[in-house]
Parts: structure tokens; sequence; C-alpha cells
């Protein structure tokens, strides 16, 4: 007897297979059970479910704690993107986690005040990412797993101080990544080093711009600086070009949200699938469940990547960002 399973379910068993922790395996076995048509077509599959969920849920219950002790680098990725921020003392890494997230950072003016990276998740429209506060970079000693985080996020920003020597501050930073062996991505090509270098994709943050007053100093700045860097000047204070810069690092991230529909019904805009620029439509099936992805006939599309609204299109079909799918098997 066939199942005839909503698409809520399989959004809901797409969040289960990306969920990291038994906490969140439990939270979306049961949001999946929840979705199930009760009739005997559906029983095994329910059973099924029900084993699983006591499985994640004495998981949950009887963890130990290991013996061996975890780097705090060790930091599991959250939503659409993990983004460290990196900088020296007192440029405002942990004010910007503090006001853009749900994190509490310790914030001071007394030098050298963050010990440990926090991470916090940042809404960005309808997703989040996750921001990492760090320790401020210094002459004497970076923890090598500081920089095997560095190695491996999604986005490195480069927070400096507009007020303290900025230029100084960026080649510290630079120095110090370069010897390293790890250097931001725009710079590739332009590094004469010997050996191995991991170009990474970062973003220069210049905080303390507080008001439009200081918009001299940031072009004095930039007028120093040797080539042109991606960069941005924000206020961790007063917000100035806050929803620019999220929009920049929504862009720098290479990212885009898709919402998957049922037939006669509206999308969910609160819980789209956040995917590669680029993808095409039968990855995206995939995404929401592998059946679609093997059987998948065709999809109806609203959206920028539409001619139409509800233009059916073939499985190579590349979407963009904020289209809406409609999966037909």
């Amino acid at each position: 007897m066939p199942t005839n399973l909503p698409a809520d379910y399989y959004n809901a068993e797409e969040r289960f297979r990306s969920a990291t922790t038994p906490e969140d395996k439990v939270k979306f076995l049961e949001e999946m059970l929840s979705t199930i048509p009760k009739h005997k077509g559906t029983d095994h599959l329910r059973a099924d479910l029900r084993k699983k969920l006591s499985k994640f849920k004495t998981a949950t219950t009887s963890k130990k704690v290991s013996k061996k002790q975890v780097s705090p680098y060790h930091i599991n990725k959250e939503g659409a993107g993990q983004i460290v921020i990196i900088g020296c003392t007192n440029a405002g890494k942990s004010s910007l986690v503090q006001s853009q997230t749900n994190a509490e950072p310790e914030v001071s003016e007394v030098p050298f005040t963050t010990w440990s990276p926090t991470p916090g998740m940042m809404q960005i429209e309808n997703i989040q990412v996750q921001l990492i506060d760090t320790p401020p970079f210094s002459e004497e000693y970076i923890d090598p797993e500081f920089l095997n985080l560095i190695r491996r996020v999604d986005l490195v920003l480069i927070m400096l101080d507009l007020h303290t020597d900025p230029v100084q501050q960026l080649n510290f930073i630079y120095k110090k990544l370069q010897e390293n062996r790890i250097a931001p991505q725009h710079l590739e090509g332009t590094v004469e080093v010997e050996g191995f270098l991991l170009y990474v994709p970062s973003l220069v943050v210049v905080n303390k711009y507080d008001s439009e007053e200081y918009e001299e100093h940031y072009q004095i700045f930039k007028q120093l600086l040797d080539r042109e860097y991606p960069m941005l000047p924000l206020s961790t204070k007063t917000g100035h070009n806050m929803d620019f810069f999220k929009g920049t690092i929504f862009d720098t991230l290479g990212v885009i949200r898709v919402y998957s529909k049922a037939p006669g019904k509206d999308p969910d805009f609160t819980a789209p699938f956040v995917i590669e620029k680029g993808t095409l439509l039968e990855d995206f099936a995939g995404k929401v469940h592998k059946d679609f992805q093997d059987n998948l006939k065709s999809a109806r599309i609203w959206g920028t990547s539409a001619d139409f609204e509800g233009q059916l299109v073939s499985r190579d079909h590349v979407l963009e960002d904020e289209d809406v799918v409609e999966l037909q098997k």
C-alpha cells in the first residue's frame, strides 16, 4: 500500500539527515512522525521511526563526558555558513557577536578580554549564519587549533579599529597568517612564497565608523593601502552599515535560498533550503528527498530563474535565489 507522504515529511527528513547532534535528530524525527498519515501503508515506517527515536533519545540521556580533552576551537558548523572573526585586541569582534547574535561574549575596553572562541547565530533575512568571536592575534603565540579553525571556515572576517592605525593592524594580521601558510583569497597569484599557501575567503571589516565624520578617516586609510581589498566600514556601536554588511556576507558565501512547495499549497518562506549558487534542479530535488532525484519527471518554477510564473522546467534547470519549486514525480 502506498504511503502518500506529504512534502512536510520530506522537508523534516532532510533536516534529520543534516542534523549533527542527537538532540536535533530527536527533534526532526518527532516532526517526521507528526506528519505521517495514519493508515496501514505507513505502519512499518512509523514503527521504524519510533525505533530510531528511542535510540537517539537514549543517546541524549546517557551521553558520557569524554575523558579526552577537546579543543574549544572544534566548533560544529551551524546555519548557512561558518564565519570566524579575527583581529587585534579591542577591534570590536566581541561587540559584533554580542550585538548581532544570541551569544554573550564579554565586551570590555580592557585589552585581551577574550580568551576562547564564542560562537553565535546571526540572522540574515530568513536564514542564519554562525559568527565566531576569537581571541586577538598576538605577536607571541597563536593556538594551532585557532589556525585550523581559520583554515576550515566558509569566510574569515578581518576586523580593524579605524582609530588605531588600521594599516598597521592589517599588515600585522596578514603577516601572521602568511607565517602560518594562510592568505586571503583575493591575493591569490600575487604572493611570492616558497611552498604551499592556503587561500581563504575573507572580508576586511573596518569597525568604529560611528558617524559620517569618520568618512575622511576611512578614505585616508584606503589610500594608504598598497592595493584594493574586499572591505567595508561598520559600526557595532550604532549599527551603521549593518544591513549592507549582512548582504555582503550572504553574497560572499555564494549561497541561494530555494523554497519547496507541494501542489496546491503555499511554500513556507520561513524555512528555505540553502544551497550553492549554480545548483541544478535535479540536485535540489535530491536534497528534498532521494526519491525525487531518482524519479523526478518535471517541476514548476516561480521566481527569478523562470521565464514566467509556474514555468515547467527540466532537470538541468539552474536555480536562482528565492525560487519556488514544485517537484512532481
